[in-house]
């Protein structure tokens, strides 16, 4: 009876934690959207004023936060709009601590959206910061100019993510051939990371695999081989 209670709690553990995580970001996203954008909407047109005043509607400022963004790329598609962003990005590129931050981040939008990149469709393995030791990164664009004079004609950059947030790490260039191809997605990766290791891919290259203590790969579960043969591991 105990163990079944045990087993469960654990179960329902599992199943509440990423629902009530995921709903949490949900809703802390939709207000902060909506604390910043209701603000700027004018009384009258606030639909919120004609309301009780206890009364408000979630999820209305990014509602309308979609709307103006959704506007804002439709003017962008005629020429009066292409127009009126090219004055406004001369201006920004005049002002000189703000064309280097404007600068970047349209290059990264633009980059990002265009869908002509491969930035972050590749996961690789560096020894990293010593040798023996591997940590997961991401190819994020080829490198170019100096430094494939400098470095090697076949330099990358990698972007090598902290655990467990992701989205903050670090730049490294590196030849390629320095680097380890890896069987696995950027979203099986990020789990990889986020999890502390603990979701585990089912996929390791052979070279890693050759390197590891004799039965570690078997302890963690990493024995099935990027072609996609047959492991080693008894049945």
């Amino acid at each position: 009876m105990f163990r079944w209670l045990r087993n469960s709690f654990l179960t329902g553990i599992v199943i509440a934690t990423p629902l009530g995580v995921t709903f949490y970001l949900i809703v802390s996203f939709v207000g902060f959207v909506d604390n910043v954008v209701k603000p700027l909407i004018p009384a009258r047109y606030n639909p919120e004023t004609y309301l009780p005043a206890d009364f408000t509607i979630p999820g209305l400022g990014v509602l309308i936060a979609v709307l103006l963004l959704t506007a804002l790329g439709a003017l962008a598609a005629n020429i009066f709009g292409r127009t009126l962003i090219g004055i406004g990005d001369r201006i920004l590129n005049g002002v000189p601590l703000v064309r280097n931050v404007y600068g970047a981040l349209k290059q990264i939008m633009e980059t990002v959206f265009s869908g002509k990149a491969n930035s972050f469709k590749e996961v690789v393995l560096i020894e990293y910061p010593m040798k023996g030791l591997y940590v997961v990164a991401f190819v994020s664009a080829q490198g170019q100019g100096d430094l494939k004079r400098k470095i090697s004609d076949d330099v990358v950059a990698l972007f090598v993510p902290t655990t467990p947030n992701p989205t903050s790490g670090f730049l490294l260039y590196t030849p390629r051939s320095n680097t380890i191809h890896v069987d696995m997605s950027v979203e099986e990766a990020a789990k990889l990371i986020i999890s502390f290791g603990m979701v585990t891919p089912d996929k390791l290259p052979d070279e890693v695999k050759a390197k590891l203590p004799v039965g570690v790969a078997d302890a963690v579960d990493l024995v099935e081989p990027v072609d996609g043969g047959k492991s080693d591991k008894p049945d």
